[in-house]
């Protein structure tokens, strides 16, 4: 792991990682939790790791945003790693939010990308749409190598620590 978090450690269900606040957190294993479970405990380890760092956090009140991050409208997208070593951040629509929070996580990382909604017009958002046919261009996807990371990323994190910081730093 990159250094931010306790090491992952195997078990014979899932993978999971003890934080400093004693949550566990699932990941990937042989057998995976369903994906909207996986998604929600990802986010709540995220809030919950904010939080520790003396971030304030606390919900949207609407469906346009997933959180307030630091008085800021924050949208959440999830990730695992998928088989052919890519992160795949899917359903990224144009809503009332100021930033995309993209959350990878991998069986031995976790990877956190802050990305400002101007970098989402610039490279995701209006570009080939997710879905294609009739009412399929509301919706767009991040898809890169986990290991290589559009060169664009680099300023909006990695690094879950770099994270952090810009969350800090808004």
């Amino acid at each position: 792991m990159s250094g931010d978090w306790p090491p992952l450690r195997p078990c014979c269900k899932a993978i999971t990682r003890k934080t400093r606040t004693g949550l566990e957190v699932l990941s990937l294993g042989s057998k995976r939790a369903p994906r909207g479970k996986l998604a929600r405990s990802a986010s709540n380890s995220f809030r919950v790791g904010a939080r520790a760092k003396g971030l304030s956090v606390g919900p949207s009140g609407d469906t346009e945003a997933g959180k307030v991050i630091q008085g800021r409208r924050v949208e959440i997208k999830f990730s695992t790693l998928w088989k052919n070593g890519v992160y795949n951040f899917q359903q990224i629509r144009d809503q009332d939010y100021e930033f995309l929070l993209c959350l990878g996580l991998s069986p031995l990382d976790a990877r956190c990308w802050v990305i400002p909604k101007k970098a989402l017009y610039d490279h995701v958002i209006g570009h080939p749409p997710q879905h294609t046919g009739a009412g399929g261009t509301d919706t767009f996807w991040l898809l890169f190598p986990a290991s290589d990371p559009q060169i664009w990323l680099e300023s909006y994190g990695g690094k879950l620590s770099q994270a952090f910081q810009i969350l800090i730093d808004l």
